[in-house]
């Protein structure tokens, strides 16, 4: 065992690999639950392998804390997720074929019913499965149609079909500008009008679900069973720039990081990479990483538009990032040394949203492409690798 100042020992195999703080994670799950109600329950969203963190590692440590309701993009997730021994409530958000219908009901995963015909045909399978009734306010994405009482107050009917929730999506709940305020409020009244118009059909009402990390963070006044936490249980925005209502005191979980494994002195006018796009004005001293965009880390950071940190020093990513390499300039960087572990994603400066917006897209985006050949590393509370 480890003492938790302690750094992971880093093999000669281990180029590159994913750093997972689980002191930060369950710090963001204390987080987030009091920022909830207290009837509210943290739905941990852990698609993508929980958004580049390594689904395992994530979901066995939650369900390790207390929390017990996931959410995942496909079936295959959620089988993935009983493989693994997680307990508790799994619900697809994504389409699954009524094919599958078999396996929705051995694995107890709940399937959300994304329109009326998809619910007849799911029923028509004749297996008993959970579901959640995803409702269209305003997204136009999946979903029964706002207006269509009569048609969801019939699937609570069928007989193969337990529904065990209701759920709708916020798609502009991260901005606050006028007008997308304006629009958020409309999909929230028409989402409470539809529960409102079902109580006076007497249905009982199962759990309900509006906010997702944006939600919660710009409209903490809704009063749900669910919060479905995506970005937020990862501690970081999907934009360095957003403003929020809330400003919760949230840490990184994720680093990325590789190794120097050659030093080269290039000389005044040679070139380094790909199409001879970084040419040294002087005598340079470029450290390679074995780590590129198949891992990725993106393309479009090539040409010092990024840079990464060595023992504290900011080193920019010089030519055209690589498949499996990159170039950073460690001119002036002192004592640099073969094996010096280098953080392309961390905190601060190199925090995985600033990175994310230097490469033109979100943060969701970046850490979901971190590729399934990077190893995942975990420090717990005992400091345990």
């Amino acid at each position: 065992m480890k003492s938790s100042k302690a750094k992971p020992y880093i093999t000669d195999d281990e180029r590159a690999w994913i750093e997972i703080d689980l002191n930060n994670l369950k710090h963001n799950v204390k987080i987030l639950r009091n920022a909830m109600h207290s009837n509210c329950e943290l739905m941990a969203v852990v698609k993508a392998e929980a958004y580049g963190h390594g689904m395992y590692q994530i979901a066995a440590y939650m369900n390790q804390i207390g929390v017990k309701t996931f959410a995942v993009a496909t079936i295959d997730e959620g089988i993935q997720l009983r493989r693994y021994d997680i307990l508790g409530e799994i619900l697809i958000l994504g389409y699954t074929s009524p094919a599958r219908a078999g396996e929705l009901q051995k694995y107890e995963l709940t399937q959300t019913l994304i329109d009326y015909d998809y619910a007849l045909l799911l029923n028509k399978q004749n297996y008993n499965i959970k579901a959640h009734i995803k409702v269209d306010t305003g997204m136009h994405r999946l979903g029964f149609d706002k207006a269509d009482t009569e048609k969801i107050t019939s699937v609570f009917g069928m007989k193969h079909i337990e529904i065990c929730g209701i759920y709708t999506h916020l798609c502009v709940s991260d901005s606050l500008d006028k007008e997308d305020i304006r629009f958020t409020n409309i999909q929230i009244d028409s989402f409470y009008e539809l529960l409102e118009k079902l109580k006076k059909k007497h249905i009982e009402l199962p759990k309900t679900h509006i906010q997702s990390s944006y939600g919660l963070l710009n409209y903490p006044e809704l009063k749900c069973d669910y919060v479905r936490t995506g970005v937020l249980l990862y501690g970081v925005l999907s934009s360095p720039n957003d403003k929020t209502k809330l400003h919760l005191d949230l840490r990184p979980v994720l680093s990325l990081k590789s190794k120097v494994v050659l030093l080269r002195v290039i000389k005044k006018g040679e070139s380094v990479g790909y199409g001879r796009a970084f040419i040294a004005d002087k005598n340079r001293l470029i450290a390679i990483l074995p780590i590129g965009y198949a891992d990725g880390f993106p393309r479009n950071l090539s040409c010092q538009k990024s840079h990464v940190l060595i023992n504290g020093h900011q080193a920019p990513v010089v030519g055209k990032i690589c498949m499996d390499q990159l170039a950073v300039d460690v001119t002036d960087i002192p004592n640099i040394a073969i094996g010096m572990e280098a953080t392309l994603i961390g905190k601060d400066e190199i925090a995985a949203p600033v990175v994310a917006d230097n490469s033109g897209s979100i943060t969701n985006e970046l850490l979901c492409r971190l590729g399934q050949r990077l190893k995942v590393i975990t420090t717990d509370l005992d400091g345990k690798y």
